[in-house]
């Protein structure tokens, strides 16, 4: 169990919450004081939990024993978690075993490698756990880069999203804190995942250090993910264009696929036509 993420975890979530967000009962007690800090106070949440307040305080003071299925299914209920929380809840709790390997798969699955064959008119790759893009087809390197030219290193979504930001993307208005809010999530995850992963952590420490978005959306615990974020890329042939970006995970393999979409009969989907 890692004590101190998980206390971390549930107090960021339970900040996130509004008081009206909770049964009248579980608030009618402390009602009449003065909020100090935002969201639900520990004993209302151990109150819409049925846990003691003393052993949820102790929780996130990092100082409790493992907690129970029983009881991490009654505080996500209580913290309103989605499904991707319930999961990294469960993980930061010790109640899933980390994957037997110490870092991301990479040998991509060969029904994956048939879908991408499939998708030859729609720009796509597929990433791993660590974001890094294991597999491509010819639209997707037409429209971003050609990936066989960079090293294996390099081609690492979020590292590429700096490196291209000036001369690729322009970003519509929100675009990057959607993109950096992803990021965070998907690697959020897998590093409770990969816990002895050195170049995922290695890889997270140096997104952390260079981009203020991302850093700020790890220090929340954000694992909700981000399915699609809408883009402006120049690109040198084709121009403006306004693409959606579709991230699908890949169930049962460490694996997602990641295509490139316009609105259909947009000038954006025409262009996208002539790749």
């Amino acid at each position: 169990m890692s004590s101190q993420e998980l206390a971390d975890f549930l107090r960021r979530r339970r900040e996130d919450l509004r008081p009206e967000d909770a049964p009248a009962e579980a608030t009618l007690s402390s009602s009449r004081r003065a909020r100090r800090t935002p969201g639900l106070r520990r004993e209302e949440v151990a109150a819409l939990a049925q846990v003691s307040v003393s052993y949820y305080e102790r929780l996130e003071q990092a100082r409790a024993p493992r907690p129970s299925p029983q009881v991490l299914s009654a505080l996500a209920t209580a913290l309103r978690l989605t499904e991707a929380e319930r999961d990294h809840l469960a993980r930061l709790a010790g109640q899933v075993l980390p994957a037997a390997n110490d870092g991301a798969p990479e040998r991509v699955p060969e029904d994956a490698q048939q879908l991408l064959g499939r998708l030859d008119r729609i720009p796509a790759y597929i990433v791993n756990d660590r974001q890094d893009i294991v597999a491509w087809n010819a639209a997707a390197a037409a429209l971003i880069t050609d990936f066989s030219r960079l090293s294996p290193d390099e081609r690492n979504v979020t590292r590429m999203s700096t490196r291209f930001r000036d001369t690729l993307c322009t970003g519509a208005p929100g675009s990057e804190s959607d993109f950096s809010q992803q990021a965070a999530a998907q690697l959020r995850a897998a590093s409770v995942r990969y816990p002895r992963d050195s170049v995922l952590a290695g890889l997270i420490n140096e997104f952390a250090t260079h981009d203020p978005d991302f850093a700020s959306i790890w220090r929340d615990h954000a694992v909700r993910p981000t399915p699609s974020v809408r883009k402006n890329l120049r690109h040198p042939t084709l121009g403006e264009l306004e693409i959606d970006r579709h991230t699908l995970s890949l169930p049962g393999s460490g694996f997602s696929l990641v295509m490139y979409t316009a609105e259909v009969g947009s000038p954006s989907a025409a262009a996208l036509e002539r790749l």
